[in-house]
């Protein structure tokens, strides 16, 4: 399959457009409201935290996907998470789609809305409403709008997280683009991140979201910054049909095709979110190979970027294996120790620092300098198998400390 990277985020695809307003939710002196509005309704799909306090967005747009009722238009916000607000946050949702369906002339029922930023206060609703109707009238299908609806959505980001690739497909050519924000309380199983992901491929429902549903597992999920799920995070994914390409249904070629474009998004949205974690100056990622199961692959490498001792060993470049193997040690799966082979990697080189569970005669200068690039990979064999499994995290730093002390404030 030919997979050919381009420019832009949410609006590549044909007949998306965006963008991007100055509302005051929160935040002063920048955009903080975006909008994703397609030319024709689009089938929808999503998945949601598992956190057990679910965001009134939340709830909101899981009804929208399991009824599955058509959208052509995403509402976010930032600054405000409209989280732990009871029946006036599930009222400020609906009042959100009622004026994007009278600013955009479409189907209030279907649209969808998103919200990150401070959890337990209640939004300005008619801030809200006054930044939709700059939206509607601003919205365009350009690369610089879909980058201004990308930027609008930061809260802690230092940097707008956007993707986008293009298959053919039958003849028809399919663009896959994509937009996330996510630099805290981040966690496997979803987090403080939101991801929209829009196709023109024509594809059914089912399909949809079962390519999500299972990527999800090997990129989203494989993310961790602090350990915390939250309340917000979600990915939705929606597809107006508009390449002209005969409908993609589960168990096609097709589908693989569409699924490996999706991934290849997804994943660089991930990792973009663990590179930009809270204070982090480098992206971290754990690869096991050797493994028996795929499962047991990935719980070793999510034992590793979860750890704190790690994740500060990476931010002083230092090489303390030790707190590595120790991590995949208290991961719940089994696994033989004294075959483990260890190595570090990165732009600087690679470097084998165990063998079969010893230290072999390594250079820690060498070491340290392959663990000062801004990304970092840690390699671990264990000899059982030919499953492999990436996860990704970040350096911890004072930063982050810094950065959550005082962030409602």
């Amino acid at each position: 399959m030919k997979m050919e990277t381009i420019k832009g985020g949410v609006t590549a695809a044909k007949g998306f457009q965006a963008a991007a307003a100055v509302a005051g939710i929160k935040y002063q002196g920048r955009t903080d409201m975006a909008l994703i509005y397609s030319e024709k309704p689009c089938k929808t799909a999503g998945t949601f935290t598992t956190n057990v306090v679910k965001a009134a967005p939340v709830k909101w747009d899981r009804t929208i996907v399991e009824k599955r009722i058509k959208s052509q238009a995403v509402i976010v916000n930032s600054g405000i998470a409209n989280a732990c607000t009871g029946d006036e946050g599930m009222a400020y949702c609906r009042e959100t789609a009622r004026e994007a369906s009278k600013a955009l002339g479409i189907e209030e029922h279907g649209v969808l809305v998103g919200s990150t930023g401070v959890i337990g206060m209640q939004l300005p609703i008619e801030k809200v409403k006054n930044g939709i109707r700059m939206l509607a009238s601003g919205r365009k299908a350009d690369i610089e709008s879909g980058t201004e609806a990308a930027k609008a959505i930061m809260t802690t980001d230092t940097v707008e997280k956007q993707a986008a690739v293009k298959i053919e497909i039958a003849g028809k050519t399919v663009t896959i683009g994509g937009m996330a924000k996510g630099s805290g309380m981040i966690h496997p199983n979803m987090c403080t991140m939101l991801a929209f992901i829009t196709t023109d491929a024509k594809i059914s429902k089912k399909a949809l979201q079962k390519a999500l549903s299972a990527d999800v597992e090997d990129t989203y999920n494989m993310i961790s910054v602090d350990g915390d799920t939250s309340t917000n995070d979600t990915v939705l994914l929606l597809a107006n049909g508009m390449a002209g390409n005969k409908k993609i249904k589960c168990g096609t070629p097709e589908f693989e095709q569409f699924q490996k474009a999706l991934h290849y998004v997804n994943e660089t949205l991930a990792k973009k979110m663990a590179g930009d974690g809270e204070g982090a100056t480098a992206l971290f990622e754990a690869k096991i190979i050797g493994a028996s199961t795929k499962e047991q692959a990935k719980i070793l490498a999510k034992s590793i970027v979860c750890s704190n001792l790690t994740k500060a060993a990476i931010a002083g470049h230092d090489a303390n294996w030790g707190r590595i193997l120790c991590a995949m040690g208290y991961s719940g799966v089994e696994f033989n120790p004294e075959k483990v082979d260890l190595h570090f990697k990165s732009a600087a080189g690679e470097l084998k620092i165990i063998e079969n569970g010893t230290a072999v005669d390594y250079s820690e200068e060498k070491a340290t300098e392959i663990l000062s690039e801004p990304e970092v990979t840690v390699i671990a064999d264990i000899k059982e198998g030919t499953e492999t499994a990436s996860a990704w995290g970040c350096d911890l730093t004072h930063g982050y400390i810094e950065i959550n002390a005082d962030y409602r404030s």
